[in-house]
């Protein structure tokens, strides 16, 4: 089980390099916030701004999508999360409408703030949407300050994935 909260929330974008990912719930991730920046002095992103990561809050929580994954796709997803050590993995109790969850979700390393560009976030937003999450996170979601960046990113590999 894994949890994910930024752009693999989006099917079409996990499954990109993660093809055995399945929904298996929306859930609730307590004690925790979610933010957008780079790690450390790595700052070229993929997608060209800040990218999601959680960070503990004992009064917020996360919502994000559960998703079931064969064993094969895991080592993937490591290499995508903590590919140059820019995430670590985390066992996380996921809160679903059938009860707790344990699963896997990353946290980046070396936090530095910074904002998301406009394809992070509706590939964020898309993918909240698509799954169902609660219209006041979705609202917060859409509310994200982003960074004007117009040129091309991984938005574009996923649009030609939906056609």
């Amino acid at each position: 089980m894994y949890f994910a909260f930024g752009s693999n929330l989006l099917k079409e974008r996990l499954q990109l390099k993660n093809p055995s990912a399945v929904f298996h719930c929306v859930g609730k991730l307590k004690g925790y916030t979610l933010k957008f920046g780079l790690w450390g002095d790595y700052v070229d992103s993929r997608w060209n701004g800040g990218v999601a990561t959680i960070e503990e809050s004992p009064d917020e929580d996360v919502w994000g999508v559960v998703w079931k994954m064969g064993e094969e796709n895991l080592t993937s997803l490591d290499q995508e999360e903590v590919h140059k050590g820019v995430y670590s993995p985390l066992e996380v109790n996921v809160e679903t409408e059938s009860g707790s969850i344990l699963c896997r979700t990353y946290k980046m390393n070396q936090f530095r703030p910074r904002l998301p560009s406009p394809q992070y976030k509706e590939v964020v937003c898309l993918g909240a949407q698509q799954n169902g999450l609660p219209q006041e996170y979705l609202k917060m979601l859409q509310a994200v300050e982003t960074n004007d960046y117009t040129g091309p990113s991984v938005l574009d590999e996923i649009k030609d994935v939906k056609k």
